[in-house]
This record gives structure tokens, C-alpha cells and sequence, in this order.
């Protein structure tokens, strides 16, 4: 995966779910195309293996720290990987886990071969988890995630922060800003606070031109 980087998040919107999204995966592999910038799509477990098979890079939204075997329910990093999934993110907002455990999921991508992406809400617990040596880590402030409102912008401290506290733990840990990201120079904001890219949802998942949309945040790239 090169950056900079626009992770898509699909979340549960009914826009990104089943026949949606891989409608939507067929808009990011599109705009890929046209214009060589990397983005991922980040659909449900079970819209993984149709919107991969498209062309479209995707990312699990979860894994469970699971062996193969006896775990009725998780998420088993080696069949998202077999699904077509290049990575997974850890420890959203919306899923959260106690930092043992997002050590053990951290190491249980590296073992399937996966990009892990963790989030983070702020500067302390993004110190904490780069200590672990994710790939990347995104820091997201709960309160803005799906507010309209830039992280990178409303709290360019929290962004350029991250930075230093993940690159003063672990300088090959890659550092993502999520929340509130909507335009191309909300990119452009927080690729100029040093990060590598950015994560978001519902600036595209949910307008009213999608592809028009995922142009215009490519543009910032």
C-alpha cells in the first residue's frame, strides 16, 4: 500500500451494504483508475470477497487475535485475508479493545499477512499503541467522527501531536487523521501536519455524488 492513502470506511450504512457496496467499490476502484491515488475500501465482512473481486483494495473493519479452530463468531484474520482483504483496522471507535488485546490483534495480522491499522482517540493512547508497531496508526476524536467538522482543522494539535508521540515511540509507524473529513483540503490539511492520509465515512458513504466526492478529497491528495 503506498501513500498518501484515503481509507473509505463502509461502516454498516446502507448505502455500502450488499448490492451498495459493491457499487461503491466499483466508484473507488474508478477513481483509482483515473487518477493512480490510493484508496482503500473498507466494506463489511460479508461484502469482502464481491467488492475485492472487483479490483478494489479492502481492508477487514475488525479481526479477532483468533487460531483457526474452535471460535464460533470472530473473525478469523486468515479468512479475511482468503477473502481478498490486504489489511484490517483495529480498535475503531466503534469497536474498541483493551490494549492487550490490540496488541494480540496486531500480531495476529502480521501472522495473515494483513496491514493493520489502528485507531487511536487521542495523543496518549496513539503513543501507547505505536509502541506496538502497527503499520499505521489513525487518530480519531470521537466527537468530531461524523460531524462535518475536520479533525485536521478543529484540532490540528491533536493531528500534529500524534505525529511527534508516534514517531518519537516507533519512526516506521505511519500515522492516519480520521474525523470530520469531507473535502480535498481537509486532506491537504493533514497530509501538511505530517500524516500519511486520512480515514473517513460518511463524506463519501453517504453523499449525494460519491464519486464526485472521493475526486474532490483526491484532489487534497
Amino acid at each position: 500500500m503506498k501513500t498518501p492513502v484515503i481509507i473509505v470506511n463502509f461502516k454498516t450504512y446502507s448505502e455500502a451494504t450488499g448490492k451498495n457496496a459493491l457499487q461503491m467499490g466499483k466508484i473507488i476502484r474508478e477513481v483509482r483508475d483515473e487518477t493512480d491515488a490510493e484508496i482503500i475500501a473498507v466494506p463489511q465482512f460479508s461484502d469482502i470477497y464481491q467488492v475485492a473481486s472487483i479490483g478494489a483494495p479492502v481492508f477487514a473493519q475488525h479481526i479477532d487475535a483468533i487460531v483457526p479452530g474452535s471460535h464460533t463468531g470472530h473473525v478469523l484474520p486468515e479468512a479475511v485475508r482468503e477473502a481478498g482483504a490486504i489489511g484490517a483496522l483495529i480498535n475503531h471507535s466503534e469497536r474498541q479493545l483493551e490494549l492487550p488485546e490490540i496488541e494480540a490483534a496486531i500480531n495476529a495480522a502480521r501472522r495473515a499477512g494483513l496491514i493493520s491499522v489502528v485507531c487511536a482517540n487521542d495523543i496518549t493512547k496513539a503513543s501507547a499503541v505505536a509502541a506496538l508497531k502497527p503499520d499505521f496508526v489513525a487518530v480519531e476524536p470521537p466527537e468530531l467522527i461524523g460531524s462535518g467538522i475536520p479533525v485536521s482543522k478543529a484540532n490540528p494539535e491533536i493531528v500534529s501531536g500524534t505525529v511527534k508521540a508516534v514517531w518519537d515511540v516507533a519512526p516506521d509507524v505511519g500515522v492516519l487523521c480520521g474525523a470530520g473529513i469531507s473535502k480535498g483540503e481537509d486532506v491537504r490539511a493533514a497530509l501538511d501536519l505530517g500524516t500519511k492520509g486520512v480515514l473517513l465515512a460518511s463524506g463519501v458513504v453517504k453523499a449525494a455524488d460519491p464519486k464526485k466526492a472521493l475526486a474532490q478529497l483526491v484532489g487534497g491528495v
